[in-house]
């Protein structure tokens, strides 16, 4: 109820900013994209890129030891695109995470302040997605954090990687609005190159795998120097994991990284978790002891009619409305998750990149 009540319920409410600035009063921006043998993804996003309406921009593919044709089809396109520039990684220092050190190139070369992060296997819903991202900066304002959502299919592994972005995406946005920024999302992130390169990038997390957003964030971000972009202006979406094996490793290497946040915010996240773990298991053991199960029924609708609260009008702020039918069957599946992967993930002593 105090997740719910006092951070969640923040995001339906939250200021949804749809004006968009004159053109004088916009900076110029750098997107950048970190690939490694990523053509097909890299040949449906750029179209969408060079089609945003804003006034100034570059776009920037650092090109990470790819050896699929993405090199020479990026040649090709820098020279009918003028705003489209490459970086090509050949080799990596020894030790150093590949995609934060072709971040870092990409950033070092970049022309403009504003660096505004996504991935290949991403795409932008709309023409103004650069401009939503970038139009909040100001002379105190650093950091902008986005929201991506994975796009629809039919399949119940779909739905929960769904359910799962969201409920992601509740606790760190609404962790930022109430003053607390304490992760990104590397989809969907922009900060100021200066300031990256003032607090020196990846430097205390070069070696870990992962991390190359939310241990920026969370290292860097305070109440004061980042904000939330809302809004299906500034929605992110990404092609979701089609099997069970794929969708596994991939989120054991996303949750690995949390061992290395704040202290605070492991004892916030870590409690979070615990009470959804807790709530789920009383629930399975009382209703096997077959007492009180008014009681049992009347806690169970109660929650039932937070997580509809919240989730439902929180999805459509967001700008990607997500299905209500199975969210209690979803929920209930979330601390099974978080005993099979997340925690093994904490526990992990090395996870690799595949």
């Amino acid at each position: 109820m105090f997740y719910y009540l006092y951070y969640f319920s923040r995001v339906p409410f939250a200021r949804e900013d749809l004006q968009l600035k004159p053109s004088q009063e916009l900076s110029a921006v750098s997107v950048l994209i970190c690939a490694h043998n990523e053509l097909s993804n890299l040949q449906r996003l750029l179209p969408r890129l060079y089609s945003q309406q804003y006034p100034q921009f570059e776009i920037l593919v650092v090109n990470d030891r790819s050896d699929d044709g993405t090199k020479e089809w990026l040649a090709q396109q820098s020279y009918k695109q003028q705003q489209l520039k490459v970086v090509d990684i050949h080799s990596k220092p020894k030790g150093v995470n590949g995609k934060k050190y072709g971040i870092t190139q990409g950033i070092k070369t970049a022309q403009n302040e504003i660096i505004l992060l996504t991935d290949a296997d991403c795409y932008p819903v709309n023409n103004h997605w650069i401009q939503q991202m970038a139009k909040d900066f100001s002379d105190g304002t650093e950091i902008i954090l986005g929201f991506s959502q994975y796009e629809k299919t039919s399949h119940l592994l779909n739905s929960f990687i769904r359910f799962e972005t969201l409920y992601t995406g509740l606790q760190y946005i609404s962790m930022a609005l109430a003053g607390k920024p304490y992760m990104g999302v590397g989809r969907n992130l922009a900060y100021k190159r200066s300031f990256f390169l003032e607090r020196k990038g990846f430097e205390k997390h070069l070696h870990i795998t992962g991390g190359d957003d939310d241990l920026f964030v969370n290292h860097n971000a305070n109440a004061q120097n980042s904000k939330v972009a809302i809004g299906s202006n500034s929605l992110i979406k990404s092609i979701p994991k089609s099997n069970y094996s794929d969708f596994f490793k991939q989120k054991k290497r996303h949750l690995s990284v949390g061992k290395y946040y704040k202290l605070n915010d492991k004892i916030n996240l870590g409690l979070l978790s615990i009470s959804h773990i807790f709530f789920w298991v009383t629930f399975v053991i009382l209703v096997g002891f077959g007492k009180e199960l008014l009681v049992i029924g009347f806690v169970l609708l109660f929650k039932a009619f937070l997580l509809y609260l919240v989730f439902i009008p929180s999805s459509i702020k967001l700008g990607d409305k997500i299905d209500g039918w199975n969210l209690l069957i979803l929920d209930f599946l979330y601390p099974i998750y978080l005993i099979i992967i997340g925690f093994p993930a904490l526990t992990a002593k090395s996870i690799k990149w595949s």
